[in-house]
């Protein structure tokens, strides 16, 4: 909490959040009260570009995932427009989470939304029509939150749930980085994961993995500034080297070679901005339009907001009850994201947990936002620049902070099982579920049903009865949905 200032108005300015900020500060330092957090523009600017390299996959693998689909007329979006979509998008969102919400929260194209798109949207309607489902669930979400409804949801959560969501997005992080690294795989039936390849670990992008994860836990042993963004550094060199006078191809990297062909500058194409259909859903009836929608705001809304209070608590900007300054505008800039998103071409925007690596490097403000997203809004023309950076060495940042994200687990008290047990759900479904919206479900549920079992029933609260009800219908959507005849 920042002290109230006595002095006068002639030598103090309203920080915007009832605080009083001295004069003779830069304007930037201001606007983003970033001496007020503790921060500074270097550090800032670290935090910004470390973030933009842990998530510049989305990239990649966005256009991948939309790219190889068709829709119900058979059509296909075109590549390169979609890389353009995907940059526009994350360019928008995070520059104005950065200049409106001020905390350190970049946003891309959601990969939860996006797999939505490809298997529950797209079979049954056109691109045009898909991208209009994005626009409106992206409208739903901000009208939650000029309601009020989305805070108050945040807020309604328990402290010890909280730390949970933190630690659990942590260890979903953690096996992320794990995942994308070779690191860890799917095993063979009766072992549903298994180290690397057949409980190998085999290829050079493996090794580069480790020793940048390796490196960059070295330097923070020794309280180096700059840790992960020097590690990432580090291992994308090492990888170039041994690709270009080492022999490996793309297909040693699992088709994420650190390599640039041809020019490093590309034009853009904004061939899928604004192309957004509303109506014309007959074929599948408004009943499975609502389902779609419901479904696409219950991924948007929990995984960003279990996403913001995990961030927001590792970047010290909540207080001793989990409650963030300026949430409600971060909150309406992410549900933004959504309208955006669907407007860009490139599916729902949302906050990305891999905003957690530039606050590990320091990023406390909305500049560490700007910088990603100016970063982003360069790709426009720098698109193969992104190429440098392979995929299995920016997945050891993401490892590092999960590791760092578990710090709060001495603030839970794990003797008391009507908290531990609550806990325990949230963290361990997270990452093995794959999904954190089941992690909060399951946390927030059982919290429920424990407490009303000790008969306590006035420490729930009215929104967390709310809460398990979504949740519970969350849970049961599937045989809701056949019962109903939705397909």
């Amino acid at each position: 909490m920042t002290q109230q200032s006595t002095e006068p108005r002639t030598t103090a300015e309203d920080a915007g959040d009832g605080s009083r900020q001295p004069a003779g500060r830069s304007w930037l330092d201001r606007y983003f009260h970033i001496s007020d957090r503790g921060s500074t523009i270097a550090r800032e600017t670290r935090g910004g570009i470390t973030t933009f390299m842990a998530m510049c996959y989305i990239l990649l693998l966005n256009p991948v995932i939309l790219g190889s689909v068709q829709d119900v007329q058979k059509n296909t979006l075109e590549h390169t427009a979609l890389v353009t979509a995907t940059a526009l998008g994350a360019a928008i969102c995070t520059l104005l989470m950065g200049f409106v919400g001020k905390v350190p929260l970049a946003l891309a194209a959601g990969l939860n939304v996006s797999a939505a798109l490809t298997t529950q949207v797209v079979p049954h309607m056109t691109w045009p029509q898909a991208m209009g489902m994005c626009v409106m669930y992206g409208v739903v979400i901000c009208l939650l939150v000029v309601t009020g409804l989305r805070e108050m949801v945040m807020n309604a959560i328990p402290l010890a749930l909280k730390h949970a969501i933190t630690m659990g997005i942590g260890m979903f992080v953690a096996l992320l980085g794990l995942v994308k690294a070779g690191f860890v795989g799917v095993g063979k039936p009766g072992s549903p994961v298994t180290l690397g390849i057949d409980g190998k670990l085999a290829g050079w992008p493996v090794l580069f993995f480790c020793i940048t994860l390796l490196l960059i836990f070295m330097l923070q042993a020794r309280k180096i500034p700059g840790a992960i963004l020097i590690g990432i550094v580090v291992g994308s060199a090492l990888s170039i080297g041994a690709t270009k006078f080492g022999g490996l191809t793309a297909k040693d990297w699992g088709g994420s070679a650190p390599t640039m062909d041809g020019s490093a500058v590309s034009m853009p194409d904004f061939g899928l901005f604004g192309h957004v259909e509303f109506g014309g859903w007959g074929s599948i009836g408004a009943l499975s339009v609502t389902m779609i929608v419901f479904t696409l705001v219950l991924a948007g809304f929990f995984d960003a907001m279990a996403t913001i209070i995990g961030v927001g608590t590792e970047a010290k900007l909540a207080d001793d009850k989990g409650r963030m300054p300026g949430l409600s505008k971060a909150l309406f800039v992410d549900g933004a994201g959504g309208a955006i998103g669907g407007l860009t071409g490139g599916s729902g925007q949302t906050v990305f947990i891999e905003s957690a690596s530039g606050v590990g490097e320091g990023a406390r403000t909305g500049l560490s936002s700007v910088v990603t997203g100016l970063l982003f809004a360069a790709c426009l023309f720098f698109t193969p620049v992104t190429q440098l950076v392979p995929g299995q060495v920016a997945a050891a940042a993401l490892v590092v902070i999960g590791s760092m994200m578990m710090s709060v687990a001495g603030h839970v008290d794990w003797s008391d099982r009507a908290t531990s047990i609550p806990v325990f759900l949230t963290v361990a479904l997270m990452p093995f579920t794959y999904q954190i919206t089941t992690g909060v479900g399951a946390g927030v549920i059982a919290y429920t049903a424990i407490k009303a079992a000790q008969g306590k029933w006035r420490e729930i609260g009215a929104f967390m009865w709310v809460l398990t009800g979504i949740f519970l219908v969350y849970f049961s959507l599937h045989p809701i949905e056949q019962w109903l005849g939705v397909r």
